[in-house]
């Protein structure tokens, strides 16, 4: 028999806070935090884009629980879709068979990614979305006659996931130091985070030529017949939401193309909306050979993700016997594919990305309201995605050092904004900052309310320095 009451909307015993500090090993998380006098935060029901915990608080979810929920919680018609199929066909395996909803779901995509990225391949997360990546860029060099082409390149500070394979890819070395050796071949070029430009600090086109030729100078260091890929995210999530310099990704696609290395667009976060269109890629207007995704293509109501790969990738697998030797248990599951198509249903029906184009200024001004203030630095990024640098000193943009970076984003600004009713990340993976992806049906009312809780709570920051 069951200890805790039905959730139903809230849990007034905090019985759930405690058996969670019992058995629950949540991620990314200081276990340690949690304690007599501080509960585990208990999310019990969701409504557009608000959250409520077992406490029955109610909180504007300007993260999209992890930049996920693109249409907000508690659809029905999503989860409408997911009973159906589940009653239908609950699972099936994609390894040598087929089901419906993957079909209907691959030729869904192909249609809407940008060129001949016809090819689907599912995951069932973006880490294995991106470790599938590089794992066909390494085997369709081998079977088309260039077995050395092996390395990849990325960012500094990026994330690209947690398998060992895209740990590896991802720029952040306290991410990476607990769990290395890592897998040989990674290799970390300059990122775009024009506010600590290096170079051309006053120059921001030159500057995006800077950082693309950084790639182009990696490979020729590394030997262009040695790199197989080089792997991006449109507007860098890790550090604070980098956008590309104009000119930037042309550039990278002229060098991809000049020493044969394939151009893979890590579209965990910026697809589906959230940068106001499908992809990224096409908000930006570069072809890559692969588009990586998750999160947003189910709006977090079921597990999904998938490589889109080109007509060109796939080819050398469509003859006698060869084999992507690749593949997982619960990738295209049933369920998730429904779940999928019904949120590219309500994508279409209720015009989410023209949406999200036309309310993104406004987004954008309220956030940039806030360099008022003498701790705000710098606002960053694109679409319904942004990140606000926090300084110690305006002019001289100089940061907080460790500890007091800690004390700032831990100590005070994690659990001020989450008790003002705001989820977001306050996060130093690079320098600190607070980053907000909402759902993108947020209005007026969800913009002005992130903007007056990050006024208030900014300024009590600046206070306690």
């Amino acid at each position: 028999m069951s200890d805790v009451a039905p959730v139903s909307g809230t849990v007034d015993d905090n019985l759930m806070s405690e058996r969670a500090q019992r058995h629950l090993w949540m991620h990314f998380t200081r276990l340690g935090s949690y304690g007599a006098h501080h509960e585990v935060p208990v999310m019990v029901r969701g409504e557009g884009p608000y959250v409520w915990d077992q406490n029955g608080k109610r909180y504007l979810d300007g993260l999209s629980g992890l930049f996920t929920s693109q249409i907000g919680h508690g659809r029905t018609e999503l989860a409408e879709a997911a009973s159906k199929q589940a009653s239908e066909l609950a699972y099936f395996p994609l390894w040598t068979y087929a089901h419906p909803r993957a079909i209907e779901l691959a030729e869904r995509l192909a249609e809407l990614a940008p060129g001949d990225l016809n090819r689907v391949f599912f995951t069932t997360g973006g880490s294995e979305a991106v470790e599938s990546a590089w794992k066909l860029a390494r085997q369709y060099f081998k079977v088309t006659g260039e077995p050395s082409r092996f390395k990849v390149i990325s960012r500094d500070i990026a994330y690209h996931g947690t398998t060992m394979g895209a740990l590896s890819i991802t720029g952040i070395p306290s991410l990476k130091t607990p769990f290395e050796p890592l897998v040989p071949g990674a290799l970390k070029v300059a990122n775009t985070n024009f506010y600590r430009a290096p170079y051309f600090a006053d120059d921001l086109e030159a500057f995006g030529r800077w950082a693309a030729d950084e790639i182009a100078r990696t490979i020729e260091m590394e030997g262009p017949e040695t790199v197989a890929a080089v792997y991006l995210e449109p507007v860098q999530n890790a550090g604070g939401c980098f956008p590309p310099p104009p000119g930037y990704f042309a550039r990278v696609r002229e060098i991809c193309d000049r020493y044969g290395v394939l151009l893979v667009s890590d579209e965990v976060i910026c697809a589906f909306g959230r940068l106001g269109e499908y992809f990224g890629a096409i908000k930006y207007d570069y072809q890559p050979d692969i588009i990586t995704v998750a999160k947003g293509l189910t709006s977090g109501y079921a597990p999904l993700g998938a490589m889109i790969a080109s007509d060109r990738l796939v080819e050398p697998f469509l003859h006698g016997d060869a084999s992507f030797a690749h593949g997982f248990t619960f990738a295209g599951h049933p369920v998730s594919c429904a779940v999928a198509m019904a949120n590219l249903d309500v994508f279409e029906r209720d015009g989410i990305l023209p949406y999200v184009r036309e309310t993104q200024d406004k987004f954008r001004s309220a956030l940039e309201s806030l360099y008022e203030l003498p701790i705000v630095g710098d606002v960053r990024g694109d679409g319904f995605f942004y990140g606000i640098e926090l300084v110690k000193d305006k002019a001289t943009r100089e940061s907080f050092n460790d500890e007091e970076s800690e004390g700032l984003l831990r100590g005070y600004l994690s659990g001020a904004l989450f008790d003002a009713g705001l989820i977001c990340r306050a996060d130093d993976r690079g320098d600190p900052v607070v980053q907000l992806s909402p759902p993108l049906i947020c209005g007026q009312t969800e913009i002005d309310f992130m903007q007056e809780v990050l006024r208030d709570v900014l300024t009590e920051a600046w206070r306690r320095i």
